[in-house]
């Protein structure tokens, strides 16, 4: 008689990836995602500056603070979040996978995934209250818990229909929002008053705030908000599925297989990005006048964004796998190649350095450096601090050691 669970239903059937397991491209493109994050949020340590202006970004000091600005609205915001989510949910799926085909059963191989997604909850939390209130940890693994119960040992057609239904809600809300800003910008719809602004970026962070002890709480207020809009929104969990499908038909490990989805999805994805981001980012540096109610206006405009991130995020995801099919053997092979796949690697390292470093160096409560930088130079510091954790990695690709947030986490839920 059976009295409990089995060996294999509460134990992983093997352990962690090795080396000769992993693919190329989505370690290139979590190494290349890295700097695209480290950038957007860098961007919340501008904190002793002029943001009288409408938005989230500072009065520009001069025209490389204006291109900085305007290249982060286009290319980044809320884009960077979505190419996050996917790549999130290829990995679960690889996981789920390897267990597989190692021996273990699908309820010991969901018992894993969800102890990971419960660490990561828990890291999330004290990333939060240490050092970074945007951080998307907790807000993933909350959204991979729901997403593994309901979808993980669901057929790839299933999938796509919810995918498709998300989509379907975003292009609504999409059209919505351009209409809205059509009418505003003819003067065939007009808004009484000025919307309060919302708080700027650094304000969120508690960047400003001398007291380390003081800003805990400010960042973990802020954090509570982000997580439930990154729970609850419709692009994160949308992307992550589509992740988890994709993973399923294996289009990052094998490209040279999906090479014309892989085109059409680059091609309009990044296309359908632009067209959502461009307005916010021609308005924001004074290359075009939507309307005089900057205020909601721009609730508008960040609409337009929101509803299209989806589609650049995969986009960029796209365009990874593209350029990884594309380079030669021996591009492969070069240092540049070898150490931003190394980071890739050991991008929960990565992601969790950035802080480490950043916080500390541009917060009031530390060192201060953000009083003194502007957009561009904080751009500047951010790929500095990008490439730092790049030559990190690729000394431990040669060394072979993990990192060190991977060997913790793989202690954790491997038991």
């Amino acid at each position: 008689m059976t009295t409990g669970p089995s060996h294999q239903e509460t134990r992983a059937a093997r352990g962690p990836v090795r080396a000769d397991e992993r693919a190329l491209t989505p370690d290139l493109a979590r190494g290349l995602m890295l700097l695209l994050i480290v950038l957007s949020n860098t961007a919340y340590f501008l904190w002793d500056t002029d943001y009288s202006s409408a938005g989230e970004y500072p009065e520009p000091e001069w025209l490389a603070d204006s291109v900085a600005q305007f290249l982060m609205i286009a290319v980044l915001d809320v884009r960077v979040y979505p190419l996050f989510a996917f790549l999130f949910g290829y990995g679960m799926v690889q996981l789920y996978h390897r267990q597989l085909r190692a021996g273990s059963d699908e309820r010991a191989a969901q018992a894993l995934l969800r102890r990971r997604s419960l660490w990561l909850v828990l890291f999330g939390f004290v990333h939060a209250a240490l050092l970074l209130a945007t951080e998307v940890l907790a807000a993933y693994g909350l959204i991979s818990l729901v997403l593994g119960w309901l979808f993980l040992r669901r057929r790839t057609s299933t999938m796509l229909v919810w995918c498709a239904v998300g989509t379907g809600v975003l292009t609504i809300g999409f059209v919505m929002a351009a209409g809205t800003v059509v009418a505003l910008a003819t003067g065939t719809l007009t808004i009484p008053g000025e919307a309060e602004l919302a708080s700027t970026r650094a304000e969120l962070a508690g960047a400003g705030e001398e007291s380390w002890v003081a800003a805990v709480g400010i960042r973990l207020s802020s954090w509570a908000l982000i997580l439930a809009l990154n729970s609850l929104a419709v692009v994160p969990p949308v992307a992550m599925l589509l992740g988890m499908w994709a993973a399923h038909r294996r289009i990052l490990e094998e490209p040279h297989d999906h090479l014309r989805l892989l085109r059409r999805v680059a091609v309009l994805g990044i296309a359908i990005g632009l067209a959502g981001s461009l307005p916010s980012a021609l308005q924001h540096v004074g290359l075009a006048n939507i309307h005089p109610a900057a205020g909601l206006t721009g609730e508008m405009l960040f609409a337009m964004q929101w509803t299209t991130g989806l589609a650049g995020g995969m986009g960029y995801v796209a365009l990874f796998g593209l350029i990884t099919h594309a380079l030669s053997a021996r591009a492969r092979s070069s240092a540049p190649v070898l150490a931003v796949s190394a980071l890739g690697k050991r991008s929960l390292s990565g992601y969790l350095s950035h802080s480490v470093v950043m916080a500390p160096v541009l917060a009031a409560w530390g060192l201060g450096l953000g009083a003194v930088l502007t957009s561009a130079s904080m751009a500047a510091f951010a790929m500095g601090l990008w490439l730092v954790t790049v030559v990190a990695a690729l000394a431990l690709e040669r060394t072979g050691l993990r990192g060190p947030a991977e060997w913790l986490l793989r202690k954790l839920i491997y038991r």
